[in-house]
C-alpha cells in the first residue's frame, strides 16, 4: 500500500472526525443558550419565590400542581419545585453556569420556608399562610371527588407521593454539592422527622404527626395506618442509606434495619400484600376506591425489594418467602378473557382469604352524594385507579433465581450499608446520584434542534392536553345516582378533580421544560466529553 495515501486517508479520517466535533461544539453551545433562555424565563417569570407548580395558562393567570393552585402556592410533589431544583443541579454540573445554581437556591429557599416545625412537607407550600391554606381546602380541596387526600385539612406534614422523602433529599444534594452550612439545620430537621415518625416495627404513616379526624363516609381515617402506597416506606429507608452513605451517621443503620425488616413483616400469610396495614398488621383500606385487599402490584414490587436488601445486607431471611409470593401471583392471574388481549395481566385487588378479584366503581355526579363501591365485576371500571395490573413475574422469577444463588460476601460486594471502604473517584458526597430521574441517555441531534428551534418568542416550551380543572363554583347539588361519570376523571361541573384538555389550548407545562432540559444537558455533557477526550 502507498504510504502517502495511508497518510491522506488517515488526514481525512481526522480532518473529518475535527469537523464532526467542530458542529457538536456549535450545537452544543446552541444548546447551552437555549438552557438558559428557558431557564431565566421559568425563574423570573413564572416561578412563585423560586418554587413552581404543575402547569400553568400562558398568561399565568390559573395554574395546576395536582389539583389548581393559589398564585400564591407552589407544588412539592414530583413535578413540581424540587424536580425543578434536582434538574437545575444538573444543568449547574454540565454548564458550570452559576445561574443554575443561584436558582436551585432559590427553590431550596422556598423549601425551607414551607418546611413544618416538626421537618416534613406537605404537598404544597402556600406563601399566604395557614388562613389561604385552609380556604384552599374548604373549596377546592374539598371538592376534588377522586382527590380524597385534599379534601381535608391536617395541618400535618405527608410522606405520599415521596413528598417529604424527595423534598428532604433536594436538601440533602443541597447540602452535599457545596457542604453550605446553611443546609444543614433543614437537613437535620427532615432526618429527624423521619426518624421519630416511624413505628417502632419499622413501617411509617402516610401523615405525620398521627391525626385521625377524617373519617369519611364511614371509612375510618388510613393517614396513621403504616403505608406502603407510593413507596412511603421505600423511600424512605432509602433516603435514609443515601444519608449514611453521604453523612456517614451510624444512629441511621437502626432505622434503616427496622424499615426492610418490616416488608418481613407485614408479608401475608398467603405470600402477597397489601398497600396499608392496621395497628394489627392486618391489610386494609384507605381512600374509598382502595379496599381492604392484598395486591399484586404491590406483592411483585415488594418481593424485589427483599431480594435488593439480601444483596444490601447478606441475610438470607429476607428471601426465604419470596417463593410465596411468586406462588401467590401465579394464583391470582387473570384468566386469558380478563387480560383485555394480553394488557393485563392481574386485578389490581384480590380479596383476603378467597382470593378472587374485586372491582371498584363508582356512582353519582360529584363529592358530596357520589360513592364508590366494590364488586366482582370487571366491567366500567374506574380510569384515575384502574382495576387491573400488569405484573412481569417472570422477571421476578428470574431476579430470585440469580440472586438466591449468589453467596452472601457476593451479593453484598456493592452494599451500601456493609462495611467497606470508599474505592470510587472523588468522594461519596460527589459521587453519589441523588436525583432519582437522571439520565445518561444520549440525545439525538435532530432532537436538540427541533427543541432550540421550538422555543417560542417568550422563550418558553408551550405544549397542548395537559390536566386541568373545572374552577371552583361551589359545593355539589345533584344527589343523582347515575353512571354518567363511572368511567371519567371529573365528575360533574362542581368536581374540581384534574382532567385532560383535549383541546387545542396551549399550556406552560413545568415537566416539559424539566424533560427538555433534560435531554439539553445529556447532549451538553456528551459534547463537554467529546471534546476533553478531542
Amino acid at each position: 500500500m502507498n504510504i502517502n495515501k495511508v497518510i491522506l486517508s488517515f488526514s481525512a479520517f481526522f480532518l473529518l472526525a475535527n469537523t464532526v466535533i467542530e458542529a457538536q461544539q456549535k450545537l452544543a453551545q446552541e444548546a447551552e443558550q437555549a438552557m438558559l433562555r428557558a431557564t431565566k424565563y421559568m425563574v423570573e417569570d413564572v416561578s412563585t419565590n423560586g418554587g413552581f407548580v404543575w402547569y400553568y395558562t400562558p398568561d399565568l393567570s390559573r395554574r395546576w400542581g395536582e389539583m389548581e393552585a393559589y398564585k400564591t402556592m407552589i407544588w412539592v410533589q414530583d413535578g413540581g419545585t424540587v424536580s425543578v431544583g434536582h434538574m437545575l443541579l444538573d444543568a449547574y454540573h454540565a454548564t458550570g453556569n452559576d445561574y443554575y445554581y443561584q436558582a436551585a437556591e432559590k427553590a431550596a429557599a422556598a423549601m425551607i420556608w414551607g418546611q413544618s416545625n416538626e421537618g416534613g412537607w406537605n404537598y404544597m407550600i402556600d406563601f399566604a399562610g395557614d388562613k389561604s391554606l385552609k380556604t384552599w381546602y374548604n373549596t377546592i380541596g374539598k371538592n376534588g371527588w377522586r382527590l380524597e387526600e385534599f379534601q381535608h385539612y391536617y395541618g400535618n406534614d405527608t410522606y405520599d407521593d415521596d413528598v417529604s422523602s424527595d423534598a428532604a433529599r433536594f436538601i440533602l444534594r443541597m447540602y452535599l454539592e457545596k457542604l453550605d452550612p446553611k443546609y444543614k439545620a433543614s437537613l437535620d430537621k427532615a432526618i429527624n422527622f423521619m426518624i421519630k415518625s416511624q413505628y417502632p416495627l419499622g413501617g411509617w404513616p402516610q401523615r405525620f404527626p398521627l391525626r385521625h379526624d377524617f373519617n369519611k363516609t364511614g371509612h375510618e381515617d388510613y393517614t396513621s395506618f403504616y403505608t406502603f402506597n407510593d413507596d412511603v416506606i421505600w423511600e424512605n429507608v432509602n433516603f435514609l442509606i443515601q444519608c449514611y452513605q453521604t453523612l456517614g451517621e451510624e444512629r441511621l443503620l437502626d432505622p434503616i434495619s427496622r424499615g426492610m425488616n418490616f416488608y418481613m413483616l407485614s408479608q401475608h400469610s398467603s405470600g402477597a400484600w397489601g398497600q396499608q396495614y392496621n395497628m394489627q398488621l392486618q391489610p386494609t383500606g384507605a381512600r374509598t376506591y382502595e379496599p381492604s385487599s392484598l395486591l399484586p402490584g404491590f406483592t411483585f414490587d415488594h418481593a424485589m425489594l427483599l431480594l435488593k436488601f439480601y444483596q444490601y445486607t447478606g441475610d438470607r431471611k429476607y428471601i426465604a418467602r419470596v417463593p410465596e409470593a411468586i406462588q401467590w401471583l401465579e394464583k391470582t392471574k387473570l384468566p386469558a378473557s380478563g387480560t383485555e388481549n394480553g394488557k393485563y395481566t392481574h386485578p389490581q385487588f384480590v380479596e383476603i382469604g378467597t382470593d378472587k378479584a374485586i372491582y371498584v366503581h363508582r356512582k353519582g355526579s360529584n363529592v358530596a352524594y357520589g360513592h364508590y363501591y366494590v364488586d366482582n365485576n370487571d366491567k366500567d371500571l374506574l380510569v384515575h385507579y384502574y382495576g387491573k395490573a400488569r405484573v412481569n413475574l417472570q422477571k421476578l422469577k428470574d431476579e430470585y433465581a440469580r440472586v438466591s444463588a449468589l453467596p452472601a460476601e457476593e451479593a453484598t460486594k456493592d452494599s451500601p450499608i456493609k462495611p467497606s471502604s470508599f474505592n470510587s473517584e472523588g468522594t461519596p458526597q460527589k459521587a453519589l446520584v441523588l436525583n432519582r430521574y437522571s439520565s445518561n441517555d444520549p440525545t439525538p441531534e435532530p432532537m436538540v434542534k427541533e427543541l432550540v428551534s421550538s422555543l417560542d418568542a417568550k422563550n418558553r416550551w408551550l405544549v397542548k392536553h395537559v390536566m386541568i380543572s373545572n374552577p371552583y363554583t361551589g359545593d355539589g347539588q345533584s344527589k343523582e345516582l347515575t353512571d354518567k361519570y363511572a368511567t371519567t376523571n371529573v365528575g360533574d361541573k362542581t368536581d374540581t378533580s384534574p382532567f385532560r384538555d383535549t383541546s387545542d389550548n396551549d399550556y406552560i407545562s413545568t415537566s416539559a421544560y424539566i424533560k427538555n432540559m433534560s435531554r439539553l444537558i445529556n447532549y451538553v455533557k456528551a459534547a463537554n466529553q467529546s471534546k476533553a477526550g478531542k
